[in-house]
């Protein structure tokens, strides 16, 4: 028996696919405004999710969609720093936002995001937004070279299929996003191929006082990958390895994710002792972390938001940040365009430079690691510029502010090249 949908209307301001962080920051605001917002997510929440741990600059647009108090009263552990160990497992000094900017704004939280996401969406719903679950986008229609609205799977329309017009389609589908790859937009990083396994912990050992929330990322001994080490509510550990995909699953006897997994703990001296004593309470779950970016951001009627304008290697969990930030940048230029009656590419992708300018500075950073950056002995080199580190490790990355840290990376990694082996 086919059964219906909800009723929609034909016709809506904004059409939003996809209800992950991305989509409803961007639908709630352009709901506040005045404007109708149709939004479509193909699975029904709460959902699971990983990319679990928040960064500080989150807490702007995540006060101004006013959900601050929801996440307090979630009790999430609360999150005050990052630290880095090395392959030899010797920790760096811990990064204290809090020291570095001494606000409301430096206290962040590790997110469940199965929780986390619901609330953000019923938030969406709360400002309007016309919210369906379980609904497929299955394309995205276009009149030449203009988005007019989206197709939706339902069963019981003739053909299996319905149509909602609008002024606006913001892809929100994160890496399975519809318009990319239909125009042929995404990029692939030639440098951060990489891929990801992990599950959860509980009992591991964590640290006390404001340390105990802290983000730790953990280099493997030989410097091809690292774990990361998130503490979460009731006890438990989210741990995972990431590292580059032909070294994670080609080249090696087993193909098992179990046994992939234990063989890189076994190479993680800063990892071992944290989880000798604790028992593992989720499955092993893996994913390509391949890094891409759309050469738009925007084009006639539609825009791109999350991950479906780019995704970028999860070494210092900006993900959600990126997300945030480019769902409330994009809502902006769609109320001002849908004012001026203009949803031009133009008036729409009217943030972009900026957005991947920010990108490229996380970029930079994350690549410094891979290629053998040591946090602690550039900040003994330069204590000087130990806060504009730290301004990026908190996401402050919307300015040029932290360029100054460029040409004393550039020469800190020149000495570390030259330098004669030991022996």
């Amino acid at each position: 028996m086919m059964v219906a949908l909800p009723e929609t209307p034909s016709r809506t301001d904004v059409v939003v696919i996809g209800g992950g962080p991305a989509g409803s920051t961007a639908a709630t605001l352009v709901a506040r405004a005045g404007h109708r917002v149709t939004l479509f997510e193909r699975e029904r929440f709460p959902r699971y999710h990983i990319g679990e741990s928040l960064i500080p600059e989150t807490f702007w647009v995540l006060e101004r969609l006013g959900v601050l108090d929801g996440l307090r009263d979630a009790a999430y552990v609360q999150k005050r720093s990052v630290q880095f160990v090395t392959g030899t497992g010797k920790l760096s000094a811990p990064f204290y936002f809090q020291e570095h900017k001494p606000e409301a704004s430096s206290q962040t939280w590790q997110v469940e995001r199965a929780d986390f996401d619901l609330m953000m969406l019923d938030n969406a719903r709360a400002a309007g937004v016309d919210v369906h679950e379980g609904v497929r986008v299955l394309e995205v229609l276009f009149d030449g070279e203009r988005a007019r609205g989206v197709a939706i799977a339902d069963p019981a329309a003739p053909g299996g299929r319905r149509e909602i017009h609008a002024d606006v389609v913001v892809d929100a589908a994160g890496q399975s996003g519809l318009i990319l790859d239909r125009l042929g937009l995404r990029e692939w990083d030639p440098v951060l191929k990489k891929a990801a396994i992990w599950t959860y912990w509980k009992g591991a050992t964590r640290d006390t006082g404001r340390d105990s929330g802290a983000t730790l990322v953990m280099q493997l001994d030989n410097k091809l990958g690292w774990f990361w080490y998130i503490p979460l509510r009731d006890d438990v550990t989210s741990v995972g390895v990431v590292a580059p995909f032909d070294y994670l699953f080609k080249e090696r006897s087993t193909k098992d994710h179990e046994g992939i997994y234990l063989e890189e703990i076994a190479r993680c001296p800063g990892v071992q002792p944290r989880i000798a004593a604790a028992t593992r309470v989720g499955p092993y779950r893996a994913a390509k972390e391949y890094s891409y970016r759309s050469r738009k951001v925007a084009g006639d009627g539609w825009v791109l938001v999350g991950d479906a304008f780019g995704f970028l290697d999860p070494l210092y969990s900006s993900g959600i940040l990126l997300a945030l930030h480019s769902g409330a940048k994009a809502a902006d230029a769609i109320v001002a365009g849908l004012a001026a009656g203009d949803t031009s590419a133009e008036r729409l992708g009217s943030w972009g430079a900026e957005y991947v300018a920010g990108m490229e500075r996380m970029r930079r950073l994350v690549c410094e690691f891979y290629d053998g950056f040591n946090f602690g002995g550039f900040v003994k080199k330069h204590p000087d510029l130990k806060g504009h580190i730290t301004d990026l490790l908190i996401g402050d990355l919307f300015t040029s502010r932290t360029d100054v840290l460029v040409e004393p990376m550039d020469t800190f990694r020149s000495e570390r090249q030259v330098m004669p082996a030991a022996g």
